[in-house]
């Protein structure tokens, strides 16, 4: 004889699953209001405009200056760097394994590219900086020894499992009477490929590709030790630079007493790039809801 669950246990899950959610919904609540009280007491001391438009940004040496241009300039610079290295490859790796690898190459390789994503990023920046920046500066002699160019590399190596992975998802999503029925109509493969199984998971791959470049946004030791801490205001990859994320490691190390504009600082920074990627997700809900594609 089946036995039904005591009224009284189920009124105890149900609360255990709202307290769950109400944490997540505080904390949230929490961090942003946190973040706008300490951004509103340094906007009374910094104007707005020279904070988003200034072109120098020296916070902690005189003359001090405020212009937060030096660092989104560093932070898109490993952005746009590590997504011409993770996004063509991860939809590549991919496509490959969802389309082309048998089964027994897919248990081997899927597994050997996920662990790039279980290593430590504090490992990657020093990849980056005993690897990867000797490399480039024999090829490019040029280079700094910190410089934007290999920390974009390793920041597009540390994402590139995660495209692929979401990619692959996507697309061993699409129905196999799609690609059967492209098939009988005398498609190649690479034609059911590009013009049947890519367009039909086009909303997962946007949903990839932009939880990679909010990751590249986010990214901060790996960064840090291989890019450097140096606000320029400059578009050349092989520069030393300095990110929103790196300047707030700056900051947070203790040194700066608390309450100070220069603490403030820290706060302003972190506001814009939650700003950033908030923005971000919501273009990117938008555009996944514009080509979602639903199958029965």
């Amino acid at each position: 004889m089946k036995t039904r669950t005591p009224r009284y246990l189920e009124n105890s899950l149900q609360a255990v699953f709202f307290m769950c959610a109400a944490i997540s919904a505080v904390t949230t609540v929490a961090v942003i209001g946190i973040l706008a009280v300490e951004t509103w007491g340094f906007l009374q001391q910094i104007s707005l405009v020279e904070f988003l438009f200034g072109t120098r940004w020296s916070p902690l040496l005189h003359p001090k200056s405020y212009g937060l241009l030096p660092l989104l300039a560093g932070t898109t610079l490993i952005v746009v760097g590590a997504s011409l290295v993770a996004l063509p490859v991860g939809l590549a790796s991919a496509i490959f394994l969802s389309e082309y690898a048998s089964e027994r190459t897919r248990n081997i390789l899927k597994p050997v590219l996920e662990v790039l994503a279980g290593i430590p990023t504090v490992v990657y920046g020093f990849f980056a900086l005993t690897f990867v920046t000797p490399l480039l500066r024999i090829v490019l002699p040029d280079t700094h020894v910190f410089n934007a160019a290999s920390a974009a590399i390793v920041v597009g190596i540390m994402v590139l499992p995660m495209v692929a992975s979401l990619c692959d998802d996507a697309f061993r999503a699409v129905p196999d009477n799609l690609r059967e029925g492209a098939y009988s109509l005398g498609a190649t493969s690479f034609e059911v490929t590009t013009r049947i199984v890519v367009p039909a998971g086009l909303s997962g791959v946007f949903a990839a590709f932009v939880l990679a470049i909010s990751r590249a946004i986010g990214e901060t030791m790996a960064v840090t030790l291989a890019a450097g801490a140096t606000p320029n205001l400059t578009m050349n990859p092989l520069e030393s630079i300095q990110t929103m994320t790196a300047y707030i490691v700056q900051v947070s190390l203790g040194d700066t007493p608390a309450g100070t504009l220069t603490y403030q600082t820290l706060f302003a920074v972190a506001s814009v790039l939650f700003l950033v990627t908030l923005c971000l997700n919501i273009a990117a809900n938008i555009i996944m809801k514009r080509f979602q594609e639903v199958y029965e």
